[in-house]
C-alpha cells in the first residue's frame, strides 16, 4: 500500500575517522576535532597523500567475527558494520529475517581496490581466470547494499545509487520513493566509502594536480532509518523530516548560480522562509583555484551564523560520495538538545565537479 505521509529520520549511526559509533561522531562533531592523520606506515604504504580520515584500527572481523568475512572488502565492512549499529539501536535482533526493511546505499564505485586486486591478479597469472573466486563479488558496485542484506537478513528492496557528491541526497530521495510506492514500511539509507590506495590513486589522478588535490581522503558510513511519519513507534523521536529537495545540472559551468537556483526553488516550494533555517552546510566543493564553492553560496543566502553552526566535512577527510550523509549526521549532532527559537529548518547541499547539484531541506525535530 502506498503512502504520501513525509518521510521522516528517527535514527541514525556513523562509523567514521572519529570512531565506530554514533557517539564518537557526534562528539568530534561538536568539539570540532579534526580526524586526519598522517596514514599509517605499516597499513597505507603506498599512498600519495600525507594525511588521511581513516576509521581507527578498522578490520571487518575484528567487528563480525571471522565466518564470512575472510573475503569481505574494506567498504563493505564498514557498511555492514555501520547496519549492524542501527538494527542493534532499534532493537531488531541479529538475523531476523525482515521483508518489511528496505536497504539503499550510495557510494562511488564500491571497492575500487578489489576491482584493482582482481584486475592485476587476471594480468599477472598464469591465465587470466586464475583469480580467487571468492574476491569476485567483491568487485560490483552493489556488492556492500548485497552483503549488508544478507548478514542482517533485509529482505526488502536493495538499491545501490551512484551520483558523485550528491549520492548521498538523492538515496535520500530514492528511500522516499520506496516508501510512498509501499515497496517498503521503513528504510536503512546509508553512503559508504573506503580508504584505500587504489581509490586515493584514483582520486589524485582525476583531480589532477590541482588544488583540490591536496584535500585529505576520508572513509567511513553513515546510515539513517527513514520511515513514514505516522509510522515512528512510541518511544521513538522524530529527529528530522525530508521537507523538500531540488537537483540539477549545470550547463553553463557557473556553479554558484546553480547552487542559488536550487535551494531558492526548494525553499518557495516547500514555503519556507531564509528566516527559518537554522543550519545551512554542504560538502565544501572545490574549484580549481580550490575555493569553498558551497559555503561561499550558503553565506550569501542565511549568513555566517547559520553556515557556521555545522562544521564542515574536512574533520574527517573527503568522502566522495558519502560526504552529504555526513554532513546531515554533523546537523543532528549538533542539534540534539540545541535552542533554536524559531528556526526550525537545515539546509544540505552536495555539488560534483561534473556540474551536478542536489540540495535537501529538512524540518527539525527533537529537542528546541
Amino acid at each position: 500500500m502506498s503512502t504520501t505521509t513525509a518521510p521522516v529520520i528517527s535514527a541514525w549511526t556513523a562509523i567514521s575517522p572519529f570512531g565506530p559509533d554514533r557517539a564518537s561522531f557526534a562528539e568530534g562533531v561538536r568539539t570540532r576535532r579534526v580526524a586526519t592523520a598522517p596514514p599509517d606506515p605499516d597499513r597505507w604504504s603506498r599512498v600519495p597523500e600525507a594525511v588521511a580520515g581513516t576509521v581507527p584500527g578498522f578490520e571487518p572481523r575484528e567487528y563480525l567475527g571471522t565466518k564470512g568475512t575472510r573475503a569481505m572488502n574494506r567498504v563493505s565492512g564498514l557498511t555492514v558494520v555501520a547496519a549492524k549499529n542501527l538494527l542493534a539501536d532499534l532493537e531488531v535482533p541479529p538475523g531476523a529475517a525482515r521483508d518489511d526493511i528496505g536497504f539503499v546505499l550510495g557510494t562511488t564505485t564500491g571497492s575500487a581496490q578489489s576491482m584493482m586486486n582482481l584486475t592485476r591478479a587476471s594480468l599477472t597469472g598464469d591465465k587470466p581466470d586464475h583469480v580467487e573466486p571468492a574476491a569476485v563479488p567483491g568487485c560490483v558496485m552493489n556488492c556492500a547494499a548485497g552483503q549488508a542484506a544478507i548478514w542482517h537478513g533485509l529482505k526488502g528492496p536493495n538499491a545501490t545509487i551512484a551520483a558523485g557528491r550528491t549520492t548521498g541526497l538523492q538515496a535520500l530521495d530514492y528511500s522516499r520513493r520506496l516508501l510512498r510506492a509501499g515497496r517498503a514500511a521503513r528504510v536503512l539509507c546509508g553512503a559508504a566509502e573506503e580508504y584505500s590506495p587504489a581509490r586515493s590513486w584514483v582520486e589524485h589522478h582525476r583531480r589532477g594536480g590541482t588544488a583540490t588535490a591536496a584535500r585529505a581522503m576520508g572513509e567511513g558510513c553513515a546510515m539513517f532509518l527513514v520511515e513514514p511519519a505516522d509510522q515512528v513507534p512510541a518511544g521513538r523521536t522524530v529527529l528530522a523530516t525530508l521537507a523538500g529537495s531540488d537537483s540539477r545540472i549545470c550547463l553553463d559551468g557557473y556553479l554558484p548560480g546553480a547552487i542559488t537556483a536550487a535551494v531558492r526553488s526548494m525553499l518557495t516550494r516547500a514555503g519556507v522562509g531564509a528566516h527559518r533555517v537554522w543550519a545551512a552546510t554542504g560538502g565544501d566543493f572545490l574549484d580549481t583555484n580550490g575555493n569553498a564553492v558551497e559555503s561561499a553560496v550558503l553565506r550569501e543566502l542565511f549568513g555566517d551564523e547559520v553556515v557556521d553552526r555545522v562544521p564542515d566535512s574536512g574533520l574527517i577527510g573527503d568522502t566522495s560520495s558519502a560526504t552529504a550523509l555526513f554532513q546531515l549526521a554533523a546537523v543532528l549532532s549538533v542539534a540534539e538538545g540545541a535552542e533554536r527559537g524559531d528556526r526550525d529548518h537545515a539546509v544540505v547541499t552536495a555539488v560534483d565537479d561534473d556540474g551536478s547539484v542536489a540540495c535537501a531541506l529538512f524540518e527539525l525535530g527533537g529537542s528546541r
